[in-house]
């Protein structure tokens, strides 16, 4: 199976490697690896991070972190003020739909600066609030999301299924939160497939016609791509 133009998962994962060099790549929330099921082997190959000089570590609260086979190594997070890895010593790390979940994203952002190297990268994918697929999710109790997801995403098992806090989840929001951190950041939002409505053909084909026509406030998807300063390099 291929891919289309707008998927979003390919555009993430391409830029997340053009910025990978060697040394310890970070999976936040690596969970346990669901995307090594992706029918379409392109995306699979974009998922697999590991490589010569390269060190992929997982850290989730989740122990079914420990079943991941798209890292080299697995941590647990016991403390979320404090991930389970040293000071500066990560090259890039990326947290692809984890934002959404995480009640304290002040938190979150000290943890990834303090865990970049000087001159590494922070890459994250998440909703966009103000999108339809975050708005009507916020909109409906989480005890819930399983049983619908079960409906619109039917290959979704309900294990993959997390209650949403959505505390981050504007470009406004998301930008301070990583300039307050000390990261240099960009971030924009951008309308991929509706996976959401895989289920409903018409409705599929309506939205993958009038979605990207939305003004960026109201796209599903935030991209952000943030570098914790150093004196020889800054992001472009």
């Amino acid at each position: 199976m291929g891919f289309t133009r707008v998927d979003g998962t390919v555009q993430f994962l391409s830029r997340v490697h053009s910025l990978m060099a060697v040394g310890n790549i970070l999976d936040i929330g690596c969970g346990r690896g669901h995307a090594i099921e992706d029918p379409c082997a392109y995306r699979r190959d974009l998922r697999r991070l590991k490589a010569t000089g390269r060190h992929v570590i997982g850290i989730d609260v989740d122990v079914q972190g420990a079943t991941n086979l798209l890292i080299d190594e697995y941590r647990q997070i016991t403390d979320t003020k404090r991930w389970p890895v040293e000071d500066s010593s990560v090259q890039l790390a990326y947290s692809d739909y984890v934002l959404e979940h995480v009640e304290d994203p002040a938190g979150f952002f000290q943890e990834a600066y303090r865990v970049l190297q000087p001159g590494g990268y922070l890459c994250i994918r998440t909703p966009n609030f103000f999108g339809y697929a975050a708005f009507i999710t916020w909109l409906i109790p989480n005890k819930l999301h399983a049983r619908i997801l079960r409906r619109v995403q039917p290959g979704r098992k309900d294990e993959d299924v997390f209650p949403t806090v959505y505390r981050c989840n504007s470009k406004r929001k998301l930008r301070r939160a990583l300039e307050r951190a000390g990261l240099e950041a960009v971030v924009y939002a951008i309308e991929g497939e509706p996976p959401y409505l895989e289920t409903f053909p018409l409705g599929y084909r309506v939205a993958a016609k009038l979605l990207p026509h939305l003004p960026s406030v109201f796209k599903s998807t935030l991209f952000a791509f943030a570098q914790k300063p150093e004196t020889k390099n800054s992001l472009t």
